[in-house]
C-alpha cells in the first residue's frame, strides 16, 4: 500500500506538479530548475526528494551536475494524469510560463553553470 500513496504524495503539490512538467520531455539540471521555478536550490532539492521517493524520476550525474528527468516508465501514466488535469486555467497558466523559462534558459545552457547535456546512453543513469 505504500507505493501509491507515496506516488500520490509525490503529485500533491503544486510545486511537485511543476517539476513534474518540465522533467517530462528533457532532463534538467537542478540549477536550471531553481531558476525557472524561483526557488532555493535546498527547497528544490527536497521536493525533488519526495517525487524521487516515489520512483518518478531518474536522475544522471555529469561531473558535479545532476540532471532530473521522468522515468519513462512513467510517461504513459503521466499523459494520461496530464490530459485529466490540465483544464484549470490557471495551472495552464502556470505550466505554459514555466516551459517558456525553460526554453530561455536552456538556450543559455552553454553560457550558464551547467554543462551541455550529452546523451543519456552516455551518462550513467540512477533510479
Amino acid at each position: 500500500m505504500r507505493a501509491p500513496v507515496t506516488f500520490a504524495h509525490a503529485l500533491a503539490d503544486e510545486t511537485r506538479w511543476r517539476i513534474i512538467h518540465l522533467v517530462f520531455a528533457q532532463a534538467l539540471c537542478v540549477c536550471e530548475l531553481a531558476d525557472v521555478l524561483g526557488l532555493p536550490q535546498s527547497t528544490l532539492s527536497s521536493q525533488l526528494k519526495v517525487i524521487q521517493k516515489a520512483g518518478l524520476l531518474a536522475s544522471e550525474r555529469q561531473g558535479k551536475w545532476m540532471f532530473y528527468r521522468v522515468d519513462p516508465a512513467f510517461h504513459p501514466l503521466l499523459k494520461s494524469l496530464f490530459k485529466h488535469f490540465g483544464s484549470s486555467s490557471l495551472t495552464d497558466a502556470t505550466l505554459a510560463r514555466d516551459a517558456r523559462k525553460a526554453r530561455n534558459r536552456l538556450a543559455q545552457r552553454d553560457e550558464g553553470c551547467c554543462p551541455p547535456k550529452t546523451s543519456s546512453r552516455a551518462a550513467t543513469a540512477r533510479r
